[in-house]
């Protein structure tokens, strides 16, 4: 059996977080460059990238299926309204499963699969900040240059 330490490196969210951010059409969602983090914060509208709560860890030695959240935030005002804030989620969520097209990186983890795990869901925060989530299940293993 091969090391198979290196999938602990193999991070989804870092990889989805890192092309949603340079990703053109998703840019254009949100109404410019600079709205994707792992964090809620303004300008909004914004696109969080976060661990989600399911997912596959399979067998730990290779793949593994777990799942990425995609938080599309309005601002505290209400706006911009669910229709658009669905908009943005599923032009995320689309260009998220352009990864697996995508030429890899030296070293980074591999994407080879992104599927929805779920519905997409109108959830605003406690204080009527709006928000939609959408969950992926990301298909990732470890570069086969990683060290």
């Amino acid at each position: 059996m091969s090391d198979p330490y290196p999938i602990a490196g193999a991070d989804p969210v870092a990889v989805v977080l890192a092309w949603l951010a340079e990703h053109p059409k998703v840019a254009e969602a949100l109404g410019g460059p600079g709205r994707v983090s792992g964090i809620a914060e303004a300008p909004w509208p914004h696109l969080r990238v976060t661990t989600g709560p399911g997912g596959d860890m399979r067998t730990l030695e290779w793949a593994t299926e777990p799942e990425v959240t995609l938080e599309v935030y309005g601002d505290p005002g209400g706006w911009p309204g669910p229709a658009a804030l669905r908009r943005i989620a599923l032009t995320g969520a689309l260009a998220a499963k352009e990864l697996p097209d995508a030429p890899a990186k030296p070293g980074q983890p591999v994407v080879s699969s992104v599927r929805p795990s779920g519905a997409l869901i109108d959830s605003p925060l406690a204080d009527g900040q709006p928000r939609h989530i959408f969950g992926l299940l990301v298909t990732v293993h470890p570069s086969a240059q990683a060290p």
